[in-house]
Parts: structure tokens; C-alpha cells; sequence
């Protein structure tokens, strides 16, 4: 655990899975949240694809060794984050949209958080201003779940589509879920609200969505990855050209300090831990075999690294160490 890079190691604590958590996590004594230290977006190439990765703000968990991992100890969790060079409790959550230039035209992966779960999130359109990037040159967002950090973007404060031209293709697996009144009836009172917030997120775009299966093509050069565990239906990106390519991980890999060094630990935000387990186990052997880069949307800037392997587990080298 040592060999991990500190700023490779700060990023997620992890996602909040539905809005009716966020009381909870306040009362769990949430931190102010530091200044965003360093740039508020990242650029690269994927053969003759450009790849911006846009920060949307971040939050901070006061506490992230007690109620997050849920496989494993107080003492271990905290273990981990000294290991990572990490001092106390408190961890940085950060959320990052990436968006690709392709022969289509601009393409996001996710939404942002629409300034869900605090006021230090909601940053997606001010920081793609200062990348360069108009929301209304989006002609695509393809998602890889429905958790609130991911969709809440799509909507401004006045219920508009913050992507007036844009068309949006979501996991079939993860649409037949959410959408389904029988698992909203059976599910946790705690997630229930998260089947409501589907609704309203994407109503505006209802007639310009469209589904896809796992290992799809979703736009010229960008494959669907299946990566189901963290929500029923979760789908990562793989975005390529010739020989190129890159891997955006989406939520089936959180925070490099626990589940990358520690692969079958899990947070207690994902909904299949036995699939989801098996998920990261899956994308780190690929990512560390085919040293490709990848994107973590709870990473810190830059959001991108390689991942090597290091004893039993995976470190996260980051694009600009």
C-alpha cells in the first residue's frame, strides 16, 4: 500500500447511491470542503480523439473509515489511507464528467451532479467554459448508471436540459431497473427516491433517448464496457482509435486508496458487492495488461493514470506524475 502516489490516492470516498442518503451523511458529519487544488480539467489524446475530463466540484467525507467500506475495519480503512500518505480522517470526493470529440460531434460520459449533494458540486458548465466547451455542442450523453451524482446534471435549476441539442443513450439493463414500478415497490425506502429522480432528470429528453446493450458501439469510437455490480446495469467506456485507447471507469472503481489496493473491498454504495467485486478485479487486470490509461469520475484531477500492479493489489499512477 505504500507504493501508492499521494495524489493518485486522494480522490474518492465515493458516491452518494440516492438522494435520501444525504441526510444521513450530513448528520455522519460531513467536512467543509478545501479549495479545489489544481486545474479544473485535464486534456488528452486517444489517437486522433481528444478526451477532456471536467471537474464538477467535490465534496468531503469527515470520516471515511467508518461507514464506507464496508468489507472492512476502521483500523484497516484508516491503514490504507496512511499508507496512501494520507493524514486523519476526512477524504475528498470529487466528481469529473469526461467529454470526447469524435466525428459525431462533442460527447459526454455522465451528466455532472447538477449540484447534487452540496453547494461545492454543481461547477460541470463554469469549468467547461474554461476547458473550451459549450454545453450546447453536445450532441451526446451516454451514462454509465443512474445514481444522482451522475444524472442530476442533466437538468438546470429551472427544470430546462442543460444539453438543449443533445441526444442521450442510456444502459438498457439500467433503464429497465429504474423504470420499473415493481423494483421502486420493493425497493429500500432509502433508494426509493433515486427511482423518482430518474424521472424527472431525464423527461425532458424522453424523445430523444435511446437504450443500448453491454459492448455496444455508443458513437464512433466509444464501446460500451459492461461493469454491473455497482448498480444493476452500470456500463463503463472504452474510448479507442487504431491502437489507442482509454478506459472510462465510471463508478465500478471509486477511490484508488481502498479499491484499487484493496480490490474485493467494496463500498457500501454497491448494490451487487459479489458482482462488483468481480467487476474491478476484471477492469484492473485489463486496465494494468493492456496499459491503457483510465478515468475515474471519483478520482482526483487529473482523473487519469495508468493502473500497475502491485502485490495483491492495483496502484493508480497518475497522468501527470
Amino acid at each position: 500500500m505504500t507504493n501508492i502516489t499521494r495524489r493518485g490516492a486522494i480522490g474518492a470516498a465515493t458516491i452518494l447511491a440516492a438522494p435520501a442518503l444525504l441526510g444521513a451523511r450530513q448528520a455522519n458529519g460531513q467536512a467543509a470542503a478545501p479549495p479545489v487544488v489544481g486545474p479544473t480539467f485535464h486534456r488528452f489524446r486517444v489517437g486522433a480523439l481528444t478526451v477532456t475530463v471536467v471537474t464538477d466540484g467535490t465534496n468531503v467525507r469527515a470520516d471515511a473509515t467508518r461507514g464506507l467500506v464496508a468489507n472492512a475495519s476502521p483500523e484497516q480503512v484508516a491503514a490504507a489511507m496512511q499508507g496512501a500518505g494520507l493524514t486523519g480522517a476526512a477524504m475528498r470526493n470529487p466528481f469529473n464528467v469526461t467529454f470526447v470529440e469524435t466525428p459525431r460531434g462533442l460527447i459526454a460520459l455522465d451528466a455532472g451532479t447538477g449540484g447534487f449533494p452540496n453547494t461545492d458540486t454543481g461547477t460541470l458548465q463554469a469549468n467547461m467554459r474554461a476547458a473550451g466547451l459549450d454545453p450546447a455542442r453536445v450532441v451526446l450523453v451516454a451514462h454509465t448508471h443512474f445514481h444522482g451524482d451522475h444524472i442530476g446534471g442533466l437538468l438546470a435549476s429551472d427544470g430546462s436540459a442543460v444539453f438543449p441539442q443533445a441526444e442521450v443513450a442510456v444502459p438498457e439493463r439500467e433503464w429497465a431497473f429504474w423504470t420499473d414500478a415493481g423494483e421502486e415497490s420493493r425497493a429500500a425506502e432509502n433508494r426509493r427516491p433515486n427511482f423518482a429522480n430518474v424521472r424527472r432528470r431525464f423527461a425532458p429528453y424522453q424523445q430523444r433517448l435511446s437504450r443500448f446493450a453491454p459492448d455496444a458501439e455508443v458513437a464512433p469510437g466509444i464501446r460500451a464496457v459492461a461493469s454491473n455490480g455497482h448498480s444493476p446495469g452500470h456500463n463503463s467506456f472504452l474510448v479507442h482509435d487504431g491502437s489507442q485507447q482509454a478506459l472510462v471507469i465510471g463508478d465500478a472503481i471509486t477511490s484508488p486508496t481502498f479499491f484499487m489496493v484493496n480490490p474485493e473491498w467494496y463500498p457500501v454504495f454497491d448494490m451487487d458487492p459479489t458482482m462488483a467485486v468481480e467487476t474491478r478485479k476484471r477492469l484492473l487486470d485489463r486496465a494494468a495488461t493492456d496499459r491503457m490509461p483510465v478515468v475515474g469520475y471519483h478520482f482526483d484531477m487529473p482523473a487519469t493514470g495508468r493502473v500497475e500492479r502491485a502485490g495483491t493489489g492495483y496502484r493508480l499512477v497518475p497522468a501527470n506524475a
